[in-house]
């Protein structure tokens, strides 16, 4: 990156901690500031310590519902707690990272809310409304912040615990308000766990409330204008109101991150280059969690490794051996395998973190090869 691309971009980050800090968004402020510390700590490590020193001393403060009532979003009736939660510039701490399939459709919505005059001159109306599928931790929520970023505008998130009233009569009012707001605004709603309130109405547990409720969200998403985006995400696809599934005229699966996805995230977590091996050790221990439960075991070794003075490689060691542990004698040698191939890690070393006698490994390797 030459000068003129450099001194480009930090006036951008000027202009962008300006506009937050007097738009009055402390926990943005907060992101931001922690991305400057992790990006200048290798440029500039006094720098990055004094960001990091000022984040310790200057915790996020303020009522939520006080901000809520500034902002004018939609507030329950009975427990004035907000309905929705907004983020006026969603920022990402790290960039996501998803299978080819999954990007292609989050790309395929952002390009045509982009370019809706095409769409428009060709009689056309773009996608309203997204349905986001898969297991707890996968990056649905990730992927709404994502597309509100590339959209530029605000993320208002659905607060399924405010809107579900004590008093049942009032949740499909909560919801229809929550709707009506995001209708009348410029951004992008995000249902999120979706099957707590669009459950099967043929579901005999469940009362008559909630069955209305599902029709009223039927007739809302019909009724989506075009110049809207309205996300849905559930961890529970098969408990939504089959009528709720033809509603959303696109559903996106995000299914358990590859080997290869998790390594990319601990690549930038870690902040480690390309030639360190860790980010790929730690995606072969870890293969089969999701991206939220592995990023929480690195950020754990990351914050003893500070805690204690050590290396962080020697925390990661300790990641990679418990993950191990709980995994089954033919589990742990093709662990021990994919360590050697994958990895590149020595026998010795994977001897040592798996468990496995080098003898087996040894074994194992020359009836693969053979």
């Amino acid at each position: 990156m030459d000068n003129a691309d450099e001194c480009r971009e930090l006036k951008d980050e000027l202009f962008h901690l300006a506009r937050v800090a007097l738009e009055g968004r402390p926990q943005d402020m907060h992101l931001l500031v922690r991305k400057l510390a992790r990006r200048y700590k290798a440029e500039d490590g006094a720098l990055s310590s004094q960001l990091t020193d000022l984040l310790r001393k200057a915790p996020v403060r303020g009522s939520p519902t006080r901000r809520a009532e500034v902002a004018g979003l939609p507030l329950d009736n009975d427990s004035r707690l907000p309905l929705v939660r907004l983020l006026e510039t969603p920022e990402l701490e790290i960039e996501p990272v998803y299978d080819r399939t999954t990007w292609g459709s989050l790309r395929q919505v952002v390009d045509e809310q982009r370019r809706l005059d095409r769409l428009k001159e060709a009689g056309i109306e773009p996608t309203r409304s997204v349905l986001f599928t898969g297991p707890p931790g996968v990056g649905k929520t990730f992927a709404a912040k994502w597309i509100a970023r590339e959209l530029g505008r605000p993320l208002a998130t659905l607060d399924l615990s405010a809107v579900m009233s004590s008093f049942l009569g009032r949740t499909g009012n909560n919801v229809r308000v929550v709707l009506d707001y995001a209708k009348a605004h410029d951004c992008v709603l995000l249902l999120d766990e979706l099957d707590a309130v669009a459950k099967r109405r043929d579901d005999s547990t469940e009362i008559g409330e909630l069955k209305r409720l599902v029709t009223v969200l039927l007739q809302e998403i019909d009724e989506w204008p075009a110049s809207g985006l309205l996300l849905a995400a559930t961890n529970h696809p098969d408990l939504l109101d089959p009528a709720v599934w033809r509603r959303f005229e696109m559903v996106i699966d995000f299914p358990l991150p590859s080997r290869e996805h998790l390594a990319a995230v601990f690549r930038d977590l870690l902040e480690m280059d390309e030639d360190s091996p860790w980010p790929v050790i730690l995606g072969v221990a870890l293969a089969g969690s999701s991206f939220s439960d592995a990023a929480q075991r690195v950020r754990r070794a990351r914050r003893m490794a500070a805690l204690n003075g050590g290396q962080i490689e020697h925390q990661l060691e300790g990641v990679v051996r418990a993950a191990a542990e709980s995994l089954g004698r033919d589990d742990r040698q093709d662990l021990a395998l994919r360590l050697m191939r994958d990895a590149g890690v020595s026998q010795r070393q994977a001897s040592e973190i798996t468990g496995v006698s080098r003898d087996t490994i040894r074994k194992h390797d020359q009836r693969e090869g053979a």
